[in-house]
């Protein structure tokens, strides 16, 4: 009996298991795949959805190597095989090869893009595949081949090539020098066009970025039309937030469709083709009664745009894969608050800004990048708070920053109640307290500015740029 172990090996994401096989004078039993124990032990959560053995009646049987668009967990269910794998993706490790001897006692997962081969030991074995995408005439086009005997992969197959039995197709494949690598998966951004969507192509410039021309998620096919097999993680940074507009007939109907429909469509692919999903959130999902809102209060919007926001978000709590950003008041390139208020100072305009709502400033640099290292860094899937750090300011508090800023006097902002401001305006109701817990995305690492510095340094850049 053996302890159920997962070993990594030369190759990124090729697994070598040890399994727990236990026998007796009838023969033995194991646990081929235990999907809780295997995912804490590292293995990934992959999603098989069919499996697949081949027959092997003769020693010196060799097949390979095929590299196939879909992952894989394989394993022997009787006899004993010689199983080499190299990796035919993009990057620095094209090319490398790892070699295992194994029987029943090992099973091993191989990613997608990574090639297959194995060479049989004995008589009568049996070798299994279990996979996470189902077999289809049109999938082997995509298949990547690269030839058994290639001198520079270099394999001591115990059973010289010549004496075995392969396939025609086998001895036919391509020198690895003749191989066009796999092409990395690649991040998906929906909503590129936007203040969040060109601060994420910033940070990740061979990402798919989709603007709302190429991708409008008010069109219920729009997600037909996009390669999911080169999608490695989506971002969604799309969204209807026109809140003053959503509480009419036709903005309400729109904020459905793109915050609540098109998000379940998303959230279905994803699970479809086990895609992590970062989407962002609204501290609009709150009524603003709690001065400060963790990640796990229950949702109590209070007009439409909220109400969308909430229901996609539990749309996308659904999928175990995602990172749901919950964010306030951010500010990006283009027109926002603080340029607008940068603009009124300059042009000597003095404002009536409201007073009685409090809340942090995320600046959408900062929230790209949040949503880039909970990908990159391998953090617990879930929901996390992200904006500026520091103290808690109302809208007018920031108003008269940027004044100062800008050579103007504080008092040359009028504070006013949400009420006073409201008056004679069709306003949707906001939150009085938008300011979030940022304790857990502290804990994870992730870099969470201090407001008052991010907004001075975001002002320092308009006087570069030339102003707002």
């Amino acid at each position: 009996m053996a302890e159920l172990k997962i070993e990594k090996t030369a190759i990124p994401g090729l697994l070598i298991i040890d399994l727990d096989v236990r026998g007796d004078n009838r023969g033995w039993f194991k646990e081929n795949w235990q999907r809780q124990k295997m995912i804490d032990l590292g293995l990934p959560d992959f999603g098989p959805v069919q499996n697949n053995v081949s027959f092997n009646a003769t020693r010196g049987v060799t097949r390979g190597f095929h590299a196939e668009p879909w992952d894989k967990l394989i394993s022997v269910a009787a006899g004993r095989i010689f199983g080499a794998w190299v990796d035919l993706r993009e990057g620095p490790t094209f090319g490398t090869v790892v070699t295992v001897e194994h029987g029943p006692e090992r099973a091993v997962f191989v990613p997608s893009g990574v090639g297959n081969a194995f060479q049989v030991l004995e008589g009568g074995t049996a070798y299994s595949y279990l996979v996470n995408d189902h077999w289809s005439p049109a999938a082997k086009d995509s298949y990547t081949f690269v030839n058994l005997a290639d001198p520079t992969l270099a394999v001591a197959w115990p059973i010289p090539l010549s004496e075995g039995e392969l396939s025609e197709a086998d001895r036919n494949h391509p020198a690895l020098a003749e191989v066009r690598p796999v092409p990395a998966k690649r991040t998906l951004i929906i909503g590129a066009g936007g203040q969040l969507g060109r601060a994420l192509q910033a940070l990740l410039p061979d990402a798919i970025a989709l603007t709302r021309a190429e991708c409008d998620l008010a069109d219920p096919e729009a997600l037909e039309k996009i390669d999911w097999r080169s999608v490695g993680a989506v971002i969604n940074a799309a969204a209807y937030t026109a809140v003053d507009a959503a509480e009419t007939e036709e903005g309400r109907r729109q904020a459905w469709q793109v915050n609540v429909h098109a998000v379940g469509r998303l959230v279905e692919k994803a699970r479809e083709h086990r895609l992590p999903l970062v989407h962002v959130s609204s501290d609009y999902v709150f009524d603003g009664t709690r001065e400060l809102h963790d990640e796990d209060e229950p949702f109590a919007p209070l007009g439409v745009y909220g109400q969308t926001k909430a229901a996609g978000d539990a749309l996308v709590q659904s999928w175990p894969r995602h990172y749901l950003l919950r964010t306030s008041w951010v500010v990006g390139d283009g027109k926002n608050f603080i340029a607008t208020m940068a603009s009124l100072a300059d042009r000597g305009i003095a404002p009536s800004v409201i007073d009685d709502q409090h809340g942090r400033l995320t600046f959408a640099v900062d929230l790209a990048k949040a949503a880039v290292d909970l990908l990159a860094g391998g953090k617990p899937y879930g929901t996390y708070n992200v904006s500026c750090d520091g103290p808690v300011r109302t809208w007018a508090d920031l108003a008269a920053a940027v004044f100062v800023a800008r050579g103007r006097s504080a008092d040359d902002v009028t504070r006013v109640s949400t009420e006073e401001y409201g008056q004679d305006k069709n306003l949707a109701p906001r939150p009085r307290h938008s300011a979030l817990d940022l304790t857990k995305a502290k804990a994870a690492g992730l870099t969470l500015p201090d407001g008052d510095q991010a907004l001075a340094d975001y002002l320092a850049a308009l006087e570069v740029d030339g102003g707002s």
